[in-house]
């Protein structure tokens, strides 16, 4: 008979040993991984710049517009007539879609041009991986469509840009190079904004084609892109809300006309 293996015991008893911890380390990064995602779905939904309602009210009764919520997206077309043009429009991180409501309608009334103001997933433009298709096949009878946001928003659509016919900046700025490509743009920004500075959309020119129309509208600040209040670290507004429509109305449709046509 043969001796037994004093190793052979040894393993036996370590081996269960060595799985409890295997998985308790792999709970422990389970629990983390979910605390973090819980955190981070309470920390976008705290604290979101939601619509004044004056001028969102001012939207909803203008007879000129239709004010639709799916609630995946906020659309607003021209109550008369064909929309052949359309803007995807990305709200900026945190920032309510309805609060950008009376800034575009001004191109919705003048110049018949439907808007679909996406919501993004968690209030976070980056973490929505929907397409651009998925918010333009609200509106099958528009042709033409361009993407476009504010702040957080804007760096999104030049991400999407490649699958739009033109791209519109409203406070921000491309970190995607698009400066080879033949996409139309403009990019409007405030000369008081605190946030997308001048220096700072300035700086990213560069990522823009060449082509692109550069406006800066004297006496907007971040937040006078929409119509949420004041923004942490924002500068002061000197440009009423009315003026900033029709300076964003102005623009947009004389870009319109060149290049969505």
């Amino acid at each position: 008979m043969s001796e037994p293996d004093p190793n052979e015991n040894v393993a036996k008893t370590r081996r269960p040993r060595g799985w409890r911890v295997f998985w308790w380390v792999l709970a422990s990064i389970g629990a983390l991984l979910v605390a973090g995602i819980i955190g981070l779905v309470i920390w976008s939904q705290v604290g979101v710049y939601q619509a004044e309602p004056e001028p969102l009210a001012a939207v909803q009764s203008n007879p000129a517009v239709t004010f639709t919520d799916t609630g995946s997206a906020i659309i607003m077309a021209p109550a008369e007539g064909d929309s052949e043009r359309g803007l995807v429009y990305i709200p900026g991180a945190k920032v309510e879609a309805a609060a950008y409501a009376f800034k575009m309608s001004g191109i919705v009334e003048d110049e018949g041009i439907t808007v679909v103001i996406t919501k993004p997933w968690l209030n976070l433009a980056f973490f929505d991986l929907r397409p651009i298709s998925a918010f333009t096949e609200l509106a099958p009878e528009v042709d033409s469509w361009a993407v476009g946001g504010h702040s957080l928003g804007g760096v999104r659509a030049c991400m999407l840009a490649a699958d739009a016919d033109a791209l519109a900046l409203f406070g921000s700025y491309c970190a995607t190079d698009l400066a080879d490509s033949e996409l139309s743009a403009i990019s409007l920004s405030g000369s008081d904004d605190g946030l997308s500075t001048p220096e700072k959309v300035n700086d990213a020119r560069s990522l823009l084609p060449p082509s692109a129309t550069m406006y800066e509208i004297a006496g907007a600040n971040h937040a006078s892109f929409g119509d949420y209040g004041p923004q942490a670290g924002d500068g002061i507004a000197t440009i009423s809300d009315d003026d900033m429509r029709d300076e964003i109305t102005e623009w947009l449709a004389a870009f319109a006309d060149q290049s969505m046509n």
